[in-house]
């Protein structure tokens, strides 16, 4: 098979995981990204 990245992006979205939170990020989920990216980097 031959995929694009953005078929591939669009296959695990909508049928892999179709759990996946779409919207905004809330402000727990933030601060959870900025310390994480604290410590691991990117």
């Amino acid at each position: 098979l031959k995929r694009s990245g953005k078929s591939c992006r669009m296959r695990w979205v909508n049928y892999l995981r179709p759990d996946l939170k779409k919207g905004h990020i809330t402000t727990e989920e933030a601060r959870l990204i900025i310390a994480l990216h604290g410590q691991w980097g990117n």
